[in-house]
């Protein structure tokens, strides 16, 4: 039996998204994209340039693809909403990846005002998937306001510090009931396949691959960590004993009947 994810009225077989920033060569994206056989593929509504092909993001982007544009650069809901209907007008469907954030330190997004975009863009018929400071009562909100997944942060976006959120995230796993995809922070293979053992419905991530020495291959590696940590969540972890031990094999027997 296939392990499909729906998100919306849309189903996607891999797990692993890839966003399309930081790459040293445009060049370079489609090939990482292959190595990772992702399917679903971020980008900045401000790098779609019609007008400049070379430059146009999304020339570099598999056609297969499902392009998830994001409002980056939005600072409040009015322009999240307002960038979410120029990538629509531009052809980029009605996937939309919500992004507001007025912390310039951090990059921590602003949850209050996610949730305001959500509604919106969700009564305009989006297929919504807001980034959000993980919190219980804000991914409820969202649910609410018409989301198609959560997206909580693993660690502040691009720092590739791992899954310091983890707790919080394991929560939203149990409570919500939307597929719950960890976005940003992810810096190793291993971040990527604690998060999909823990029950996470999918990972994005960018710079742990974008920065990566040979970004083709930690696209793969990537893309193995997270079918093996989706199988072992599958499959049920085994128990973790507190205190003591538990022998593998019997401690008595032959050697001294």
């Amino acid at each position: 039996m296939q392990d499909i994810l729906k998100i919306g009225k849309t189903e996607v077989k891999n797990r692993l998204f890839i966003g399309s920033g930081k790459f040293g060569s445009n060049k370079l994206m489609p090939e990482a994209i292959q190595a990772a056989k992702a399917q679903v593929v971020t980008v900045a509504v401000r790098r779609i340039d019609v007008d400049y092909p070379e430059e146009n993001i999304l020339n570099f982007i598999p056609k297969d693809c499902i392009v998830m544009p994001n409002t980056s650069g939005a600072r409040n809901a009015e322009e999240a909403v307002r960038i979410a209907r120029l990538a629509r007008a531009s052809g980029c469907g009605d996937w939309i990846k919500i992004e507001v954030i007025s912390d310039n330190r951090y990059l921590l997004p602003d949850n209050e005002e996610t949730i305001k975009a959500t509604e919106i863009l969700a009564a305009e018929g989006f297929t919504v998937l807001p980034y959000m400071c993980p919190d219980l009562m804000a991914a409820k909100r969202l649910k609410k306001a018409g989301a198609a997944a959560v997206m909580p942060l693993g660690s502040p976006i691009g720092s590739n510090r791992g899954l310091q959120t983890k707790e919080l995230i394991r929560i939203l796993i149990e409570e919500i009931d939307l597929p719950i995809i960890v976005d940003a922070g992810i810096g190793k293979p291993s971040d990527a396949a604690e998060a999909m053992e823990m029950g996470a419905a999918a990972v994005l991530l960018n710079t742990a691959i974008a920065t990566a020495a040979s970004p083709v291959l930690m696209a793969e590696a990537f893309a193995l960590a997270v079918e093996s940590g989706r199988k072992a969540y599958l499959a049920g972890l085994g128990r973790v004993i507190g205190v003591g031990a538990s022998a593998s094999s019997p401690l008595t027997g032959f050697l001294h009947e």
